[in-house]
């Protein structure tokens, strides 16, 4: 007979590196492996904790003297796009989406590239190749879509105008990662991707649309901020945003917790052992 044992999670805290969102800053993330037969039951709990995926890590900024990163969620039930929002919802409604299983393409490659290269040339995914940006989609254990977004009538560089990662939880849609295409940048396509899964959110009766960090002080984050219903977890728990400016970037050596304490503090799925926090400062890859 074949016996799953109990899964005693480990987290490990990255080396710090240069912040990419507020200049001067150093970035420290905390991190554990995402894996096994309870990825799924980890990926919902810690992200209703402020937690992210990437391939199978699941992270939080956890910066030395810095909380300036917050996660961010819209409630679906009570948003309404605002008359900028609803202008990029008619200039969009050409659109089609098409939801495929994570599943990595030449085309999502060949649009990916352009996006960077446009976009976030100096960035710390400039370098990806083909089968770094297949490992970013493919390798996923938990329920992962990809969302893309067709022109019907195919003209100019072809049907593909954009495309969002997109992890399904127990109360919502995480979106991982989106691109678009950069010439198209007038169109809002970043923006329209987020309302079109707000929708497809509340068709499915999921209560939220995870967006990621929102960073005061930021300016590639400030549009997080304009989308109504927005919840931010801060100081361990999920509040309104409510106005951007009462949040602070400043920094203080006593607004982060000890990572033991940080660790200790975690919410853990049923039939996980509590959580260990390692004494390993590791590199991000």
């Amino acid at each position: 007979m074949r016996h799953s044992l109990p899964t005693i999670p480990q987290f490990y805290v990255t080396a710090p590196q240069p912040c990419p969102y507020l200049a001067g800053r150093m970035e420290r993330k905390l991190f554990t492996a995402l894996q096994g037969d309870q990825a799924e039951a980890m990926n919902d709990s810690l992200s209703k904790q402020g937690f992210r995926r990437s391939q199978n890590v699941l992270y939080r900024p956890s910066c030395a003297d810095c909380c300036a990163c917050l996660s961010a969620r819209i409630r679906v039930a009570d948003f309404a796009p605002s008359k900028s929002q609803r202008r990029v919802l008619r200039r969009n409604r050409y659109l089609r989406r098409k939801v495929t299983s994570a599943w990595a393409t030449e085309e999502q490659f060949d649009l990916f590239r352009r996006y960077l290269d446009s976009r976030h040339a100096d960035g710390g995914m400039a370098d990806m190749d083909v089968f770094e940006f297949a490992a970013m989609v493919e390798e996923t254990p938990v329920r992962t879509r990809v969302l893309e977004y067709l022109d019907p009538a195919g003209q100019g560089r072809g049907s593909l105008q954009a495309v969002c990662l997109t992890d399904v939880l127990d109360d919502g849609l995480s979106l991982v990662y989106s691109f678009f295409e950069p010439a198209l940048a007038g169109q809002s396509l970043g923006s329209y991707m987020i309302l079109d899964q707000v929708a497809l959110a509340r068709r499915l009766g999921l209560p939220y649309v995870y967006l990621g960090y929102w960073v005061p002080g930021s300016p590639k984050m400030n549009y997080k901020a304009r989308f109504s219903a927005l919840e931010v977890y801060h100081q361990e728990r999920w509040q309104p945003l409510g106005k951007p400016e009462t949040y602070s970037g400043a920094t203080h050596p006593l607004s982060v917790r000890p990572i033991a304490e940080q660790v200790a503090s975690l919410t853990m799925p049923e039939n996980l052992s509590a959580p260990v926090a390692s004494g390993r400062m590791l590199h991000d890859r």
